[in-house]
């Protein structure tokens, strides 16, 4: 399975890279305004990252408990990579929605986000390098509970196409996730982030057709799986 996922996800990256031409890292007020809504709620969005920690952390599904094909990534090393799904390519979790009202309440005012969850990376996890396979979403990434290292800055790190960030708390990137990147939490304390897949915008109208039957299978296949 994870081996036809591979194959699959090179096939539809290359046929995105030969229509769309774009840099790792983009302006999130021309490909996602609606960002800002969510970067001005971070604190009310942290305190239900913060209540499902305290509550329910050990209930929270692995990412490869999602998605069986994502384990070489997941389940590498042992330690905890775990996501709370409000959303998924549309299709609503809705008691994770429940659990994370103010979250909740500001995706369902953005068409643009397809996809909504808060990743719990456990101290000292490793997520290696790896690529997503469909260039018709972007990710946006606003970091809630960024655990501090020993010279006081941010101990967890994203790298995206050979360059390193250390965000601090309340602070957000937009990416393209086919680029490779990877993920690490040398610190004692779990990393906490909001995770959004969004549309793209400004496709050819190809690509746009594309994605949207891309999304279908997608979708398809969430509701015969199901998540948790």
């Amino acid at each position: 399975m994870a081996a036809f996922y591979d194959l699959s996800a090179e096939v539809i990256r290359g046929i995105y890279d030969r229509r769309i031409d774009a840099p790792a890292v983009l302006d999130l007020d021309s490909y996602f305004p609606d960002g800002r809504k969510f970067a001005s709620a971070w604190r009310e969005i942290r305190q239900e990252a913060i209540q499902v920690a305290a509550t329910r952390l050990g209930d929270v599904p692995r990412f490869h408990e999602i998605m069986r094909e994502q384990t070489a990534i997941s389940a590498n090393d042992g330690l905890d990579w775990r996501m709370l799904i409000l959303k998924a390519y549309g299709i609503e979790n809705p008691p994770n929605m429940a659990a994370c009202p103010v979250l909740a309440s500001i995706v369902g005012s953005c068409p643009d986000v397809l996809s909504a969850s808060i990743s719990f990376l456990a101290p000292g996890k490793h997520v290696p390098a790896h690529r997503g396979p469909f260039r018709g979403v972007l990710r946006f990434y606003l970091a809630l509970s960024m655990p501090k290292g020993p010279d006081g800055q941010p101990g967890a790190v994203l790298k995206v196409a050979g360059r390193e960030y250390r965000l601090d708390d309340g602070e957000f990137m937009l990416w393209d996730d086919t680029y490779t990147h990877e993920a690490w939490n040398k610190t004692e304390r779990v990393r906490m982030v909001l995770l959004l897949d969004v549309r793209r915008r400004g496709m050819p109208l190809d690509m746009e057709i594309f994605s949207r039957a891309l999304m279908m299978i997608v979708q398809a296949g969430i509701r015969i799986r199901g998540f948790s």
